[in-house]
């Protein structure tokens, strides 16, 4: 296993670090303090040649531009909460709406947007990084002082072990997530539509303006949103108004399980996404427009790259039937991602 660490620039009084590691099986990836965020993951093919599969950008200064959350730590609420707004304990939080009528990603300055502090972790069969951020009692208008820690550990085994911790010292809404976008042939190397998946899911959250969910709980069955059988992602993407930018809601909860599997078919190279959250958001890049020049100076158009968000429901602190995201003073918050690299 190896690690490299290095200061890349100075941001608001702060270095920038980039954290290069490497297993023994030659799986590369890069790391920023910035936004907690993955930058690069480079895998084997089924010939054994290395390519980066996630979109980004090659600078630091880039990722201060025009940037979809490539890669980053998205929080202290990952994906919506409908009108910017939700009621806790009795009274209204307003937050900020930066997704039209509703709140995104934490906002304005959310966990992607931070400067995060970076230490390196590991033993003889992993290596990686353990990020740590204080969310202060008020930021972007959430309560509480919210501790958070991220952990990445890249294992000899080929997998990736992405890690969440939380405490607060007041009742508040959370949700953390992962928001890499992924091109198993490559990033930069077309759409991902001929992209295999399988979500082991039988039932998501139908979605109304705005993206956000009416409340409704939907089986799958009989629609595009099926994908309990491997499916390409363009199979049925035309009878998805706007694409695919839904939560499904996983059959196995409560524990780790494997939620998503995904293989590309010309490269062979096969990616299994297990959580222990009840939810996946699944999004095809559909506001990928062509218009962001990214690694290399790859124009990412749309369907460029897919995310996969393990995750609490969108809009949950909304919606009473949804499982809940509230957390309390004396609990803990820890979710586990892990993503394991095979090739077919």
């Amino acid at each position: 296993m190896k690690i490299k660490e290095k200061t890349v620039a100075h941001y608001k009084g702060k270095e920038i670090k980039f954290f290069e590691l490497e297993n023994s099986q030659g799986i590369k990836m890069v790391l920023m303090n910035y936004g907690a965020t993955m930058i690069s993951l480079f895998l084997p093919d089924s010939k054994g040649d290395l390519a980066d599969v996630t979109l980004g950008f090659d600078t630091f200064e880039e990722y201060l531009g025009n940037n979809p959350y490539f890669g980053a730590t998205v929080g202290r609420y990952a994906n919506r909460i409908g009108g910017g707004r939700f009621v806790l304990d009795g009274r209204e939080y307003r937050l900020a709406k930066n997704d039209g009528e509703n709140h995104l990603h934490g906002g304005i300055k959310g966990f992607d947007k931070v400067i995060w502090e970076g230490e390196v972790i590991g033993n003889s069969n992993s290596t990686g990084v353990n990020f740590s951020y204080l969310s202060p009692d008020g930021e972007e208008n959430y309560p509480g002082n919210l501790n958070c820690q991220v952990g990445y550990l890249l294992t000899d085994n080929n997998e990736l072990h992405i890690s969440y911790v939380a405490t607060t010292d007041k009742p508040t809404p959370i949700n953390l997530s992962h928001h890499s976008y992924f091109n198993l042939g490559g990033q930069g190397k077309g759409d991902v539509l001929g992209h295999q998946v399988q979500i082991f899911a039988s039932k998501y959250t139908p979605v109304g303006a705005g993206l956000i969910p009416t409340g409704e709980i939907r089986e799958v069955e009989g629609t595009p949103f099926d994908f309990r059988q491997p499916k390409a992602i363009g199979e049925r993407i035309a009878q998805v108004e706007g694409g695919y930018d839904h939560n499904f809601v996983l059959d196995s909860r409560g524990g780790l399980s494997l939620a998503v599997r995904v293989l590309e078919p010309t490269s062979g190279r096969l990616m299994e996404l297990y959580t222990t959250q009840p939810g996946v958001q699944f999004y095809s890049g559909n506001f990928l427009d062509g218009t962001i020049r990214g690694k290399g100076g790859s124009l990412y158009q749309k369907y460029s790259g897919f995310c996969l968000e393990p995750q609490h429901f969108p809009d949950s602190p909304n919606h009473p039937n949804f499982p809940s995201a509230i957390l309390r003073p004396g609990d803990t918050y820890r979710s586990l991602i892990i993503l394991k690299f095979l090739t077919r």
